[in-house]
């Protein structure tokens, strides 16, 4: 696992490091996507989670989910082009599990991509995600987690 100032970036995801957000395939060819510990320190405990709906086509870089802290409300983006088809009753009865454990409990949705090889080009991944995570939190004034 990486460590960039102090947060966890697991390196077998897929990142949209503009977003924050990060996804991981599936063996049934599903994404999971939920939120960076980076997005999650800058936010503070999540106290809402509002999902899209099952069953409804997002577009690469639209909200799946909006999410509510003490000092910010925001949408989640989704890293590609897909239709949700889970969504997490977990995170819905307890928000703060997506700070608590962004990569795990805290997942956002579940989405079958329209076209994973086509839109996941611009995502980042493996050894590349330290230098792209430096950079942006560098650009932000961001101190760590």
């Amino acid at each position: 696992m990486a460590t960039v100032r102090g947060c966890n970036l697991p390196d077998d995801l897929y990142y949209n490091v503009e977003n924050n957000v990060w996804a991981r395939r599936e063996a049934d060819g599903t994404i999971t996507v939920g939120m960076t510990s980076y997005a999650c320190a800058l936010s503070g405990e999540i106290v809402s989670y509002m999902p899209k709906k099952m069953g409804k086509e997002i577009e690469q870089n639209k909200s799946v989910t909006t999410v509510e802290s003490g000092k910010w409300v925001g949408p989640v983006k989704a890293p590609v082009t897909g239709e949700i088809v889970a969504v997490n009753d977990a995170v819905a009865a307890k928000p703060a599990l997506i700070s608590a454990d962004p990569y795990g409990a805290g997942w956002l949705v579940k989405m079958r991509p329209v076209d994973w090889d086509g839109q996941s080009g611009h995502l980042v991944a493996g050894a590349a995600v330290v230098a792209a995570f430096e950079a942006k939190m560098s650009a932000d004034g961001f101190g760590g987690c």
